[in-house]
């Protein structure tokens, strides 16, 4: 999960609404050669944060259990460039919901001036495509804690959502078994390594 193009959730309501966040920095390597002589964001990547933020928006309340990938984008007016120095905010509001998919309306602006207005389609993909998980539990985890999901997350009634327990015992699991590995194999003491 290498590339995220959000960096920080600030509100989050269950199968409601999500905002995020993110500094778009001159030093990105999506800047260099876009439009050189005049970096800005390119458009596809406020597409792909917005389907980020609306997306784990729609996979939250099934524990991020269900594969949820982007269908279609259906909508995407843009209204202004974004360069280097700012600080874009994504809207995501779900506007429909069933068994198969969702429905996400998306907003983007800068200090309340209008970036971008999207509308996605979430496609929820069932036993056909397979039974592994997208992205290993215990690594989501670990990304939605960087994003602060859980420090903003409640569901409809304003509880406090917490990461749920499947992927809490992956994450007990999966350092269970560094630490195993680190016991069966320990690093060479120092004076090994360098061959006395």
């Amino acid at each position: 999960m290498r590339w995220f193009w959000i960096d920080r959730f600030l509100e989050f309501v269950r199968d409601t609404r999500a905002v995020t966040i993110k500094n778009i920095c001159f030093g990105e390597e999506s800047l260099d050669d876009y439009l050189p002589g005049h970096p800005h964001y390119p458009h596809s990547l406020m597409i792909e944060g917005m389907a980020q933020t609306g997306g784990l928006l729609v996979s939250e309340a099934e524990g991020f259990t269900r594969k949820t990938v982007l269908a279609k984008v259906s909508k995407a007016t843009f209204h202004d460039l974004v360069v280097p120095g700012d600080c874009i905010r994504l809207t995501a509001v779900v506007q429909d919901k069933q068994p198969t998919g969702a429905v996400v309306q998306g907003h983007i602006e800068i200090d309340g001036r209008p970036i971008a207005d999207l509308e996605l389609w979430f496609a929820f993909l069932d036993e056909r495509f397979g039974e592994t998980a997208l992205f290993p539990p215990e690594d989501l985890l670990r990304t939605l804690r960087i994003l602060r999901l859980f420090d903003v997350a409640v569901d409809q009634n304003g509880n406090r959502i917490h990461a749920p327990a499947h992927m809490l015992e992956a994450e007990h699991q999966a350092a269970a078994a560094i630490r195993a590995a680190l016991q069966n194999n320990p690093s060479p003491k120092p004076s090994e390594s360098i061959g006395t």
